[in-house]
């Protein structure tokens, strides 16, 4: 089974439920939504649709990184190291929660959580995610994690194996490390040697990704280049 869908609305909601039966809704990252409009966002989609949400940058980002700045987020000096990074405080867990109740108003059945390149493989890093993960409630949802950075896959597999993560890849730049049920790709527009976010997939391309996704059971397949919703529909009508 292929779910294939973009990272975001690239077209108005009402015209994207048209097309797709899934989306990563990516503006949850910056801020999340006020109740009302998540509850708008699922009546004014399809009874079937499918969201999974990339969740909010309180987890997993420090203050000192840009995405606070441009969703208009200030934290006072003597709070900036209560969050992001998986810290076990009470900041970073209520920020989860807060995520968690936005996932139970759309039915989100997936909340991926991406680390920023900073977040390296250190003992306390590691520390921290065993301490979260081990702390949290997620009321049947699965959590996907998408290391970034100097992470090697006898790690990574260790982590996703212990705290029950799928591990999130870009298919073109890496295999999963820790194979589950569900596998979840994150298209980012980067086969090798090709210009990161700006690259359209060619026909090649996309038969290729077809043929991987052939080697797992159920599969998410979400775009997050530019030319994402193109792709994305070429994708499906391929896969169709």
């Amino acid at each position: 089974m292929i779910h294939i869908g973009c990272c975001g609305f690239p077209v108005r909601k009402e015209e994207y439920f048209k097309k797709f039966g899934l989306v990563e809704v990516q503006s949850t990252f910056y801020k999340l939504p006020e109740g009302e409009t998540a509850e708008r966002w699922r009546k004014d989609a399809p009874e079937n649709f499918v969201f999974t949400i990339k969740g909010w940058q309180l987890i997993t980002h420090m203050p000192t990184s840009p995405t606070y700045r441009r969703a208009g987020l200030s934290v006072p000096d003597d709070k900036k190291d209560m969050y992001g990074f998986f810290r076990p405080t009470d900041e970073v867990f209520n920020a989860w929660e807060r995520t968690k109740d936005v996932c139970k108003i759309l039915d989100a059945n997936i909340v991926v959580l991406q680390c920023p390149p900073s977040f390296a493989p250190t003992n306390k890093n590691m520390e921290n995610m065993h301490a979260f993960f081990s702390a949290i409630k997620r009321n049947g949802m699965r959590i996907a994690w998408e290391p970034r950075g100097k992470w090697d896959d006898v790690t990574i597999k260790k982590l996703c194996e212990k705290l029950d993560l799928i591990n999130v890849v870009d298919p073109f730049a890496r295999k999963p490390a820790y194979e589950q049920d569900i596998t979840y790709f994150r298209l980012h527009g980067s086969p090798p040697g090709k210009r990161m976010y700006h690259y359209k997939y060619s026909t090649k391309d996309l038969k290729r990704l077809a043929q991987m996704c052939q080697s797992y059971r159920e599969v998410y397949c979400l775009f997050n280049n530019i030319h994402m919703l193109g792709d994305a529909l070429l994708f499906q009508k391929m896969v169709k």
